[in-house]
């Protein structure tokens, strides 16, 4: 189902939650022979890969997917942690998806993902988000395409801009008026570098010349997610992004943005796949604490009831995945405001979130 055309949204100040995206900036386009052979390899992969099946009929099929996020609070930084991912892997939840906080105690993702992908043969796993600007984009897609690999094509990569604590933001070496240029040109970059063929790249910043990454992905097109709702964001969506999750959104949100995204992608020529529109949504499994109100009222002042960005309570989480479902967003990630105490809670708490949320996916 497709939403009703609307206005995109724009809360003042938007960085679509745990999703970091800014401004729009841009250099240009991928070469075109480059483009080309990236779209031809996209349709090759779409019709071998699960989430675009056809029905008797010939009909696609747009398949709901339910995965869990750990916060950039979370503590499961230890042997703890792959305790949470077997139980992940066991119930047959679609996805794991990991912060990047340096000053925290979560793991780092990209070291996170590999340990689980080791133990698991089906789970797959992504970072909401990884930041891009400051990082190498050749080193960065060398470790992404192996990861891709050597679990079998289960990478899910989702980046943004850089973080919201200055203090943090300093170790990106990267000034904040200049991460989106840096942004752009590092996605061009990682899309050059992962097809495998030598490439030659003379950018603000970056100076390549018949430069060759092996080896490719095995995706052979590695989608990337990226999140936002502000205007800016939506639009950098729309021009270099495979898939959309935003976070703290509404399903009107949701409507909205993908009437703005889909408008952006007409004007460069590209698409999106149906089944890239999601959401991360916090949820709450008692009353949401008063201090989490304050912050989504700050962080969202255009809405009256701030309540409606974190259900509280199984039916209520049902309740607003139906919702978006409504609207054409079909991919989640789900995370408790509040975790779970010590790995066994966790793995309590996903025993009794299995059957009821998995029970969604189609």
């Amino acid at each position: 189902m497709h939403p009703r055309p609307g206005r995109p949204p724009g809360p003042p100040g938007g960085d679509g939650g745990a999703l970091h995206l800014g401004g729009h900036a841009g250099d240009g386009p991928l070469p075109l022979r480059l483009d080309a052979r990236r779209h031809r390899r996209r349709d090759r992969r779409c019709r071998r890969h699960g989430g675009r099946d056809r029905d008797d009929r010939g009909i696609r099929v747009v398949k709901v997917r339910i995965g869990f996020g750990f916060g950039v609070r979370t503590r499961l930084n230890d042997n703890g942690f792959g305790i949470v991912v077997d139980a992940l892997e066991r119930l047959r939840f679609d996805s794991l998806w990991l912060s990047e906080r340096l000053s925290g105690e979560s793991p780092d993702p990209l070291v996170a993902m590999a340990f689980a992908a080791g133990r698991t043969t089906r789970l797959k796993f992504g970072m909401s988000v990884m930041v891009l600007p400051g990082r190498n984009p050749i080193v960065l897609a060398k470790e992404l395409a192996t990861l891709d690999r050597l679990s079998n094509g289960r990478l899910l990569p989702a980046f943004g801009l850089g973080v919201a604590d200055p203090h943090e933001q300093q170790a990106f070496g990267v000034a904040r008026g200049e991460r989106a240029a840096w942004f752009d040109e590092s996605m061009r970059v990682l899309r050059a570098a992962w097809t495998g063929e030598p490439f030659t790249h003379h950018g603000e910043r970056y100076h390549f010349d018949d430069l060759r990454v092996l080896p490719p992905p095995a995706q052979q097109h590695l989608d990337v997610w990226l999140g936002g709702i502000a205007p800016s964001e939506l639009r950098r969506v729309g021009r270099l992004a495979d898939g959309w999750l935003p976070s703290f959104v509404t399903p009107e949100d949701a409507a909205r943005g993908r009437e703005a995204i889909e408008a952006t992608l007409a004007e460069h020529g590209r698409t999106i796949d149906d089944d890239h529109y999601g959401a991360l949504i916090p949820y709450a499994t008692g009353p949401v604490p008063d201090a989490v109100l304050a912050g989504l009222a700050k962080r969202r002042p255009d809405l009256e009831d701030p309540t409606v960005l974190v259900p509280s309570g199984w039916d209520a989480l049902l309740a607003l995945i139906d919702r978006f479902v409504a609207v054409g967003t079909t991919k989640f990630v789900v995370l408790p405001l509040v975790e779970p105490p010590s790995p066994d809670a966790w793995v309590e708490h996903l025993e009794q979130a299995a059957p009821i949320l998995l029970a969604r996916q189609t």
